[in-house]
């Protein structure tokens, strides 16, 4: 998204949001002053009073970014090459950083039931008590259910092992400069 504006920018309309790392709901007001800072997997993160907030992306007409209905894009690889692609569009608000990079997938099972493939999904979240995991876990839910042979989606946030840095990718530490 290369049309994402370096000043801050009025609301164009009413939006609903999360508050970042909560994960309460809030509702934005058309005329309040944003400032993007981060822009990845279709979703916005802005501060806004100081304040950091997440904007889904069908809510960026609010933003004034225009999102053009991108082509279907030409599906790669086998089911779970395809899940492990959509996963790899998911970030957490406060880390430019794919949640596969960030080393949350524990585990990704997927089973053939009979009217289509049921996906199973074990995350975790960088700490505990981020409120924002069950807006994660369902955009996760939301993106592998997008697959045309997904039937259904189960996201289990866990907490056994307990997260730490060691589970990034070498790509991911160099993101964050921790190498």
């Amino acid at each position: 998204m290369n049309n994402i504006p370096k000043e801050p920018i009025r609301l164009l309309r009413d939006v609903d949001a999360y508050m970042v790392p909560s994960g309460d709901e809030v509702k934005l007001l058309a005329g309040n002053l944003v400032r993007i800072t981060q822009a990845l997997g279709g979703n916005f993160t802005v501060i806004m009073n100081g304040n950091m907030v997440q904007i889904a992306s069908e809510n960026a007409d609010a933003l004034g970014i225009d999102i053009k209905e991108k082509e279907p894009t030409k599906v790669k690889g086998n089911l779970e090459q395809q899940i492990w692609d959509q996963l790899k569009t998911c970030y957490d608000p406060e880390i430019p950083v794919n949640i596969v990079e960030l080393g949350l997938i524990y585990n990704l099972e997927i089973k053939d039931a009979q009217l289509g493939k049921e996906v199973a999904i074990q995350m975790t979240l960088t700490a505990p008590g981020c409120g924002m995991g069950p807006v994660i876990a369902d955009e996760v839910d939301r993106k592998i259910n997008g697959l045309k042979d997904v039937e259904s989606v189960s996201v289990d946030l866990v907490w056994e092992p307990m997260w730490n840095r060691d589970m990034m990718s070498e790509e991911a530490q160099l993101e964050l400069g921790m190498m």
